[in-house]
């Protein structure tokens, strides 16, 4: 504010090329992405499966089908979108 500039970040690296990478275009999925999350969705087939088939009040029900259940949905699905391989 002392010499009555602008000091915006684009105006602080005007002599600077900024390089911006977006998540979509560094989004790259190889065979393990694909693999991991076909493993996820069986996973979650295999929770609505196993819980429909065990009585209402089983433990089939009420604990092995829904820790089958959060593991898809919530383990493995999101590794295989996260998953990139080391270079």
């Amino acid at each position: 504010m002392g010499n009555g500039r602008f000091n915006s970040p684009a105006a602080m690296n005007k002599g600077k090329e900024v390089k911006h990478l977006h998540l979509i275009e560094g989004w790259t999925f190889t065979s393990k992405n694909y693999i991991i999350f076909v493993v996820g969705i069986l996973l979650i087939a295999l929770g609505y499966i196993v819980m429909a088939t065990g009585e209402t009040t089983s433990t089939q029900s009420l604990k092995i089908a829904p820790i089958m259940l959060f593991l898809g949905y919530v383990v493995v699905i999101p590794t295989a979108l996260i998953y990139r391989d080391k270079k």
